[in-house]
């Protein structure tokens, strides 16, 4: 499944080679006819990602703006070809699953997802934005909105944690990866998390998916345990026999269909006393007060399955390293205001410009590199022989 780190790399890199132009736009495989008519020709106006949906907007910013909406489900991509020295595009044929081309500005882009559908503001991204949780990758994210739920929720927080109406963007590999760097058992009930065990979860989330972000792959180990405990350990637990930190075995159960994986002697499940009745609303003696538990889990140890000091220079610098004096520069190259106090110059620079990624075809060497499976970790924007083509040049150079 595509995860929101890379559905958030898509939006990113159609900002930069798409918005803004206009494109031709046919459905090769005739399963988006009706909506490719509809954007043809128009300017490709803007795109935003909130966890693994995309919104790509074409128009004038008017009433007839055209929405589409996009999730590529199992094994989606948006894929960009660009015109070489000579002007030539070199795209791979269409297959039965690319449900638009786009062709415009000497760029070509194939299109292949579960879902794309066109509509209104009103009629289609109002409804589906209404459903969706909070994007650990989005600066809009509301965080007490998301502890409300999860305080009162009877659900597992590993349920909660794959429940795009709480969690947006994390799937079942962060899942794995956010609650084991959280020290909490996947069973655990959302309302038996203190306040301090979610703050725990959320920041671990917005950490590693902003680590994916940069760097094209689902990374999860911190830099000094990859020192301690590698080589090239890329993740804790997901897919692994034995836990890194204490050597104990990893455990894996089904939640909701989706395998969960977990160490649990550095993961506890832990039980919480509830409040005994209250006497006044009860005349019988009030009963010992018992534990609550989460659903009994039934974890079995895994069997691995095969998967594949100077000073910075300024364009390495983060926006809160700028003086004034720098920030305003910038944003006057961004045609935005430069009035107001340097918190304020800041975000508005910070809202402008993307954070720096990694290329996908870097990202695509790495995991070759690493004997990694492309079928490990599905990304969306490399079309597959962009993906083979980057993995043999690793290999090539091994």
């Amino acid at each position: 499944m595509v995860e929101g780190h890379s559905v958030h790399r898509v939006a990113a890199r159609h900002r930069q080679k798409l918005v803004g132009k206009k494109f031709a736009c046919t459905s090769p495989n005739g399963r988006f006819t009706e909506g490719a008519a509809a954007i043809s020709n128009k300017p490709f106006r803007a795109i935003e990602a909130v966890g693994k949906n995309l919104f790509a907007w074409f128009g004038s910013g008017g009433a007839d703006d055209v929405c589409v909406h996009v999730h590529f489900g199992m094994a989606g991509n948006w894929a960009v070809f660009e015109s070489d020295a000579n002007g030539n595009v070199h795209e791979p044929a269409t297959t039965a699953t690319t449900r638009l081309r786009m062709e415009g500005g000497g760029v070509v882009s194939h299109l292949s997802a579960m879902t794309v559908k066109h509509g209104s503001r009103a009629g289609l991204y109002e409804p589906k934005r209404a459903t969706l949780g909070e994007d650990p990758l989005r600066e809009d994210a509301d965080v007490e909105r998301l502890w409300r739920k999860v305080s009162k929720s009877k659900k597992s927080i590993g349920a909660l944690i794959m429940d795009q109406s709480c969690f947006c963007g994390p799937g079942n590999i962060y899942r794995a990866e956010i609650l084991f760097k959280a020290r909490i058992h996947p069973d655990q009930l959302g309302k038996d998390l203190s306040r301090a065990e979610f703050d725990k979860v959320w920041r671990h989330s917005v950490e590693l998916l902003q680590r994916g972000f940069r760097e094209g792959s689902i990374l999860t180990v911190d830099p000094a345990d990859d020192a301690r405990y590698g080589p090239d350990l890329r993740r804790y637990v997901y897919n692994k026999s034995r836990c890194p930190i204490c050597r104990g075995p990893v455990m894996s159960w089904d939640i909701q269909t989706r395998t969960a994986y977990a160490c649990l002697a550095c993961q506890p499940l832990r039980t919480v006393q509830e409040a005994p009745p209250s006497p006044k609303k009860s005349k019988k003696r009030p009963a010992a007060s018992t534990p609550t538990k989460a659903k009994k889990a039934k974890p079995t140890p895994v069997k691995r399955f095969r998967s594949h000091c100077v000073e910075d220079a300024a364009s390495d610098m983060s926006p809160e390293m700028l003086t004034v004096k720098e920030l305003k520069a910038k944003l006057k190259a961004h045609g935005a205001p430069t009035d107001g106090l340097k918190s304020v110059l800041v975000a508005r620079l910070t809202a402008l410009v993307e954070p720096t990624m990694r290329s996908a075809e870097d990202a695509a060497a790495d995991r070759a590199r690493a004997g990694e499976s492309r079928a490990v970790e599905h990304v969306a924007d490399l079309h597959p022989t962009q993906a083979v083509r980057a993995a043999r040049k690793a290999r090539a150079r091994k």
